[in-house]
């Protein structure tokens, strides 16, 4: 699918990290980006930057989500590009000190990235089939969701980050299976260790040690490396139904 001037595109988790650094791609080759967040903020102040638009929404929340589309799609038009970013971590065992694991903090990080993912994409799926064909192959949409390696390569304390993200690797190829008769490809991209603002918070001592863990490059992934390829999965039409991980050949160690 070509980014045409005007292509209208939404990213969740658009006002930080590797949502911003798609937002600023996809605006750079000429899409019209609407952002979805919580930090609304940050998030108009970016639009504002991208001369793009932004929507306060929570994915956990399916109201929040239906308004967020709803606004999206009379700022912008239906989109034919849906980016999932929104994503939440969390640290604990499985049993800790004899206690079982936090309910509430699962419930939380499942209910944002995996859930939260699949609300979105199945929403923005819903408006691309009624929309027409872009270009000669029938193609109506992408959607790119965000897994990571923890997917493959769990850490101890990650059981719960590890099972969201595992489960957006478990529905890419079916929901793209779903999709393929209208015309719609879903492609995940399961990041390694990146700059985001998590990691960015740490000491240069500690960033580099986390890097010196990549194989190569040994330096952390930058987030516009991750919108590099959020635009190639857009531009190429054969990728469909894969999690790419995008890692520099890291596999975690269990600590």
């Amino acid at each position: 699918m070509k980014i045409e001037k005007g292509r209208a595109a939404i990213i969740s988790g658009g006002a930080s990290g590797l949502g911003e650094a798609v937002a600023r791609e996809l605006s750079g080759a000429g899409a019209s980006v609407c952002l979805f967040d919580i930090n609304e903020d940050k998030g108009k102040a970016l639009a504002s930057e991208l001369g793009g638009h932004f929507v306060k929404v929570d994915v956990c929340d399916v109201l929040s989500i239906e308004s967020g589309f709803d606004q999206a799609r009379a700022a912008q038009g239906q989109e034919h590009i849906f980016v999932n970013c929104a994503g939440i971590g969390g640290a604990s065992k499985t049993v800790s000190k004899g206690a079982p694991h936090d309910f509430a903090l699962y419930d939380r990080i499942i209910r944002t990235n995996l859930i939260g993912s699949f609300l979105c994409a199945s929403r923005s799926a819903a408006g691309m089939a009624q929309s027409e064909p872009v270009n000669e192959d029938g193609e109506r949409g992408v959607i790119i969701n965000t897994a990571s390696v923890a997917a493959f390569d769990g850490q101890i304390g990650q059981v719960a980050y590890s099972s969201s993200k595992g489960g957006i690797v478990g529905m890419t190829l079916p929901m793209a299976r779903d999709l393929a008769s209208l015309g719609i490809r879903v492609v995940t991209i399961a990041p390694g260790i990146f700059l985001t603002p998590l990691l960015a918070g740490l000491s240069d001592e500690i960033q580099a040690s986390l890097g010196a863990q990549v194989p190569f490059p040994q330096r952390l992934g930058r987030p516009d490396e991750y919108a590099q390829l959020a635009r190639q999965i857009i531009e190429n039409s054969m990728l469909n139904g894969e999690v790419i991980r995008l890692d520099g050949a890291i596999r975690m160690a269990p600590r």
